[in-house]
């Protein structure tokens, strides 16, 4: 027990060292059964992806497949950004809109999205616009909830304060609701970021002759795990960055807040 408790309290006097350990481990478990466990037509050890990822930026198109995936992502991200917020505080912030309408977006939200993806195809086509809007619909949602979900935790007090001092609506949507929905408001943003990744690698892996996706089909099909993992990695890679991004844009919006 005394153990634990020391293993847990030094967690928590130095997490980024836990956290630099912790993938340490997962990378050296993955080396180990990598080498010794699983055929190599299967899995490639780190050391092995790492070695040869210049191979992988070397595949013809893939630059350019990347760049196509990255403006797929950028253009879809942005579209359901201002689509959810937009629905978010419509209906957040009247009663009759989200007893309406609610019911409506959680329907739609469990609605599996790949069995609509023919639709996209056949109305849209194979090319981006597709992808684009296969994307939109995979992160407005999570966008959508949070968004709401921040209005209602604002504190009605705080409305009916800024009423009754005079201030308009622009000035209560200003200096009142965004201020206090920045959190779920950032979080719904990670979430819809994610989702749209997921929509567009979808769509290009299932139907698409460019993209990340489409070269990760490929990969799989010609048993080729180290260029796999490789193009895994530098996904990863990117979405970490950009959840790292988010992080540092809401801090930065949020220092008001303080500690709490």
């Amino acid at each position: 027990m005394k153990s634990g408790s020391r293993v847990f309290g030094f967690m928590s006097t130095y997490p980024r060292l836990s956290q630099l350990i912790t993938v340490m481990m997962f990378l050296g478990a993955w080396e180990i059964v990598a080498r010794f466990f699983v055929d190599k037509m299967f899995l490639s050890p780190p050391s092995r992806v790492y070695s040869e990822i210049d191979r992988v930026l070397n595949t013809k198109g893939l630059l350019q497949a990347l760049s196509l995936t990255l403006y797929e992502l950028t253009v879809a991200f942005a579209i359901a950004v201002a689509i959810g917020m937009a629905i978010g505080l419509s209906v957040g912030l009247n009663a009759f809109a989200r007893r309406c309408f609610m019911p409506i977006i959680l329907l739609l939200y469990g609605i599996p999205q790949i069995v609509i993806l023919p639709l996209f195809i056949l109305g849209l086509g194979i090319g981006p616009p597709s992808k684009i809007a296969f994307g939109v619909t995979h992160g407005i949602f999570p966008i959508i909830l949070a968004i709401v979900a921040g209005v209602q935790n604002l504190k009605p007090v705080l409305l009916t304060s800024a009423r009754s001092m005079g201030a308009k609506r622009w000035h209560i949507m200003r200096y009142v609701v965004l201020p206090h929905m920045m959190p779920s408001f950032f979080s719904g943003l990670r979430l819809g970021m994610t989702g749209v990744l997921l929509g567009v690698l979808l769509a290009e892996l299932y139907v698409s002759t460019a993209g990340i996706g489409y070269f990760t089909g490929l990969f799989t099909q010609n048993f080729d795990p180290t260029r796999l993992l490789g193009l895994i990695s530098l996904l990863a890679a990117m979405a970490i960055v950009l959840n790292e991004f988010m992080r540092t844009v809401e801090r930065r919006l949020s220092r008001w807040r303080g500690n709490d």
